[in-house]
């Protein structure tokens, strides 16, 4: 080559930035965006149970102060004192959880599959006790049951108190302070809870697999039974859980619908904490409360073979 073709040769191209740091930074985004999350959980979830936790081994007293002394046998003193009122949690949520499944099944598939233009004013409708107090809700029921009213008046008429109160769940011709009463409360107040899930799981079912059903000569109920139940189980899982959970550890409605008989285990770790004020029994109440959820729902979830909910 001469030395004036060198000349004209164009000049070699720069050599390439490394671009390592840009793209290391570039890793790191979705975890800076975890970051506020996790220090939620770290104050509000993680510090609270890491209190609660070493507030149940503790022994003492509020005079003398409490200290850690690994008082483990708090946990079968508190169980084998309070264990009636953790069945009464199960039977009542159980309850309350089944009523709003028969409940809200039915309403969500209207509102999935036959509302049309109207589905939207119906979602508002379900959702809309939620912008009233739990409180306010739960005391409108003591006037709903009252003894005197109109549907005290209209079951005692169609004799269904007689049926009630042989059951156990009322008292004579009485509503309010008895077991139904606290079982209405969480079924009504928890019910939304139920109907959202089963209309978005429902929601998203292909009408044309009715179509297909319909083809293959299965009737109405078979093809309910077949396709769009079996497809909805996501939605009636989360639905049960969600009314479930809350259910268990509610204190409102056993508190003002309910009579002594009646008392939670919410009822009894609050009374605890906020008079007698024994914080070692209540929380190692709410512990065992929290544990027996837990195993009940991670059985429940693997019976119902959606695990992947898990």
């Amino acid at each position: 080559m001469s030395a004036t073709q060198a000349a004209e040769a164009p000049p070699a191209p720069p050599a390439p930035t490394p671009v390592r740091g840009k793209a290391s930074r570039r890793h790191l985004v979705p975890y800076w965006l975890l970051l506020p999350g996790i220090l939620w959980l770290l104050v509000f979830f993680v510090a609270p149970m890491v209190y609660q936790a070493s507030t149940s081994v503790q022994t003492g007293s509020l005079e003398t102060g409490y200290r850690v002394t690994w008082h483990f046998a708090t946990y079968a003193d508190a169980l084998g004192a309070y264990y009636p009122q953790f069945l009464k949690s199960v039977l009542y949520s159980g309850t309350a959880t089944l009523l709003c499944l028969l409940v809200g099944y039915p309403l969500a598939y209207t509102i999935a599959f036959r509302a049309g233009r109207w589905r939207n004013l119906v979602l508002i409708l379900v959702i809309a006790p939620f912008f009233t107090s739990f409180l306010i809700r739960t005391l409108a029921w003591k006037t709903i049951l009252a003894d005197g009213g109109p549907v005290v008046g209209a079951l005692s008429a169609l004799h269904v108190l007689d049926v009630t109160s042989w059951l156990g769940v009322t008292d004579g011709q009485r509503v309010l302070a008895t077991p139904l009463a606290v079982i209405c409360g969480l079924t009504y107040n928890f019910l939304p809870f139920m109907i959202l899930p089963l209309y978005t799981s429902l929601e998203r079912i292909d009408g044309r697999l009715h179509e297909a059903a319909g083809d293959l000569y299965a009737r109405p109920f078979t093809a309910f039974r077949k396709v769009t139940f079996p497809l909805s189980m996501p939605g009636v899982v989360a639905g049960t859980l969600l009314t479930f959970i809350p259910a268990t550890g509610d204190y409102i409605n056993a508190e003002l619908l309910g009579s002594t008989d009646e008392k939670m285990v919410g009822n009894v770790i609050q009374s605890q904490f906020l008079r007698v004020l024994d914080y070692p029994t209540a929380a190692a109440l709410s512990f065992i409360l929290m544990a027996a959820i837990l195993a009940m729902v991670t059985v429940y979830i693997r019976k119902s073979g959606t695990e992947d909910l898990v």
